[in-house]
């Protein structure tokens, strides 16, 4: 189902380009305190169609991987990948297995998301992102790395907040400024 999913992302992914080109960066923002998750501008002087960096999928514990066989995040963010030329980059660990999110409630979730991820500090994984970093350096000029986390379901935000905050840390220690987009399959 990877390639359909992925199609249907894809059509989400044009829609956010198209969001960001429009609005520019004037954007009121949901933030946490290590920065900026999402943006939702309105200013209509923007002279490029907006494209992100850096697709980033959401991991799974290894009792999940194990228990499915794939990652579904990062299923669909190959697609996006290779449909539209954007690396994407394992840049999150998960620190530790949390139970299935669907049976819990709200504030269980918000609570059992809180430090799950870290940011991947694997050396050649960050060759990788400083050498993709570099090829990019004139278009990054000025800007933030814009980063898409990729998932399958948006419930509470928990799984994303949680991710965002362990980019955020991951790309400041690299000292680069990241701005981070969420981008999932479905939302319940």
């Amino acid at each position: 189902m990877a390639p359909i999913l992925g199609l249907m992302l894809d059509k989400a992914y044009t829609i956010l380009q198209q969001e960001q080109s429009e609005g520019g960066r004037n954007a009121p923002q949901v933030g946490t305190s290590s920065g900026k998750l999402f943006s939702a501008s309105k200013s209509r002087f923007h002279q490029a169609l907006w494209q992100a960096d850096l697709l980033v999928p959401v991991p799974v514990s290894s009792a999940r991987l194990a228990e499915r066989g794939f990652n579904q995040a990062e299923q669909l963010a190959d697609v996006l990948s290779l449909r539209r030329g954007i690396p994407q980059l394992p840049l999150l660990i998960r620190t530790r297995h949390t139970g299935k999110q669907s049976f819990k409630s709200r504030s269980e979730r918000l609570a059992d998301m809180k430090q799950v991820f870290t940011g991947n500090t694997e050396q050649k994984l960050l060759q990788r992102l400083g050498e993709h970093l570099e090829s990019r350096a004139s278009r990054l000029q000025n800007r933030p790395l814009q980063i898409i986390i990729i998932d399958d379901i948006y419930t509470t935000g928990s799984t994303m907040r949680a991710c965002a905050e362990a980019l955020h840390r991951l790309i400041g220690d690299l000292g680069y400024a990241a701005e981070i987009y969420s981008l999932t399959w479905a939302r319940s």
